[in-house]
């Protein structure tokens, strides 16, 4: 089986990654997506995967960055006939945010002129998903794959729930942290895994400006407790993604963070402190992830 790292970005549009979005697929080419980002379609493609050959979706949370392209995703494979309806699997509050979507939500009018030729209209549960709220605990099974998931500490909870999870497959166990703060519950999904994906979204001087500005969610894991994380949990590789534009060089985005994140800190020169405060305590394998990245395991 092998990743295909699809978005390894965060909130802001970034010319250089998409959204957040990893591919699992499975030595017998069955897909499992998990989260569904700006870009994750296009990417999908790009990485010559269909579509409507993905059957399953896991939200980690309803954070735009990290569900926004479902609607393009889910269209995408009505058009290119997809075969049965996709499994959403998510936080409480998808069902919601799916049920607005298509028939008589935001997409109404693209959903009724679709149907009305006759290979679409034959094929509407392809936008009609298959939505199954989670809580922690088993997520998901099936003969391929088991999926676990618990709480991560992002935003509140009562705001939206927020998920890691960890997959059993093929005799090895990965796992994906979602958004999160460092946390008890990402360590134990982590335990022993093969490979952990884990955010890793702005380094602790951009982490601590946050806190203070008071202009966005500061929870969010440093370069040095992903290490710390990633040495408890003994994982055998780490993939550091969901990466917050901190090294960026576009124009735009720096005049965008500039009440975000300290502007005068930015560049690429940050993934160096990146690797080196993950190394403080983690000397396992270690790779910084970006687009289209593929790992076969």
């Amino acid at each position: 089986m092998h990743i295909t790292m699809l978005g390894t970005g965060a909130a802001f549009p970034d010319p250089d990654r998409a959204q957040s979005g990893i591919l699992l697929t499975l030595t017998n080419g069955r897909h499992y997506l998990f989260d569904c980002g700006a870009g994750i379609t296009h990417n999908m493609v790009r990485a010559n995967v269909n579509p409507a050959e993905v059957p399953f979706v896991f939200l980690t949370h309803l954070h735009h960055d990290h569900c926004c392209d479902f609607p393009l995703f889910a269209i995408t494979g009505w058009m290119w006939s997809r075969k049965g309806a996709p499994i959403v699997v998510g936080p409480k509050g998808t069902k919601h945010f799916c049920s607005h979507l298509f028939e008589g939500g935001a997409f109404d009018t693209d959903f009724r002129a679709r149907s009305f030729y006759p290979a679409r209209k034959t094929n509407l549960e392809a936008v009609r998903p298959d939505v199954r709220e989670c809580s922690p605990g088993l997520a998901y099974e099936d003969e391929h794959v088991r999926i676990t998931c618990d709480w991560v500490e992002h935003i509140p909870r009562e705001v939206s729930e927020c998920f890691g999870v960890r997959v059993e497959a093929e005799g090895k166990v990965l796992a994906f942290s979602g958004d999160t703060a460092p946390c008890e519950s990402m360590v134990k999904l982590a335990q022993d895994a093969d490979y952990l994906m884990h955010e890793c979204t702005f380094p602790e001087a951009f982490i601590e400006h946050r806190k203070k500005s008071g202009v966005g969610i500061f929870a969010h894991t440093s370069p040095t407790e992903l290490g710390i994380i990633a040495k408890r949990a003994n994982v055998k590789n780490l993939v550091a993604t969901h990466f917050g534009h901190f090294e960026s060089t576009n124009a735009v985005i720096k005049r965008a963070s500039t009440a975000h994140v300290p502007v005068e800190l930015m560049g690429p020169h940050l993934m160096d402190d990146v690797v080196r405060d993950i190394r403080k305590n983690y000397s396992g394998s270690l790779r910084l992830a970006h687009d289209l990245m593929r790992i076969d395991i």
